[in-house]
């Protein structure tokens, strides 16, 4: 875990669409006060072009990102990790935070479901820095 700035990993299984807008969210909005990343269980080889639409529409170009596989030394580095929808198929890193914020895949889904998704998103992760800010403890009671 980072000793002075928090670390974020935001996890689903493909990181073509819901990690990715959180992370870009968490980036923009947490500027150098947090370490973030991004990443998939079984990651896809593009990201959902509806995501990079919906994320364009609010200022935010993630079109040059690309699918990440998680890795062991990512997933321990970090202070709080959130899943996204990969249930078992995301992995544990004992001793570490975890959120699962329940959403809705964006795949398949047209443009006007995925600013849905993108806006509860968005939320999410205004909430969790504020828990940070706050000096709150993120996680603290799903911790795995």
């Amino acid at each position: 875990m980072s000793e002075t700035t928090p670390t974020i990993l935001f996890l689903c299984v493909h990181n073509a669409g819901r990690s990715q807008m959180a992370a870009a969210f968490a980036r923009s909005l947490g500027g150098s006060e947090f370490v973030v990343h991004s990443a998939g269980s079984a990651p896809g080889e593009h990201l959902n072009p509806a995501v990079v639409a919906a994320m364009a529409e609010v200022g935010l170009d993630i079109s040059n990102e690309s699918p990440t596989a998680i890795t062991d030394e990512m997933g321990r580095a970090c202070d709080v990790i959130v899943t996204m929808g990969c249930g078992d198929a995301c992995p544990v890193y004992l001793g570490t935070r975890y959120l699962d914020w329940d959403l809705p895949d964006p795949a398949g889904q047209p443009l006007e479901v995925v600013r849905v998704i993108r806006d509860d998103i968005r939320a999410r992760v205004v909430a969790l820095l504020e828990e940070f800010a706050h000096g709150e403890d993120p996680g603290s009671a799903t911790s795995a």
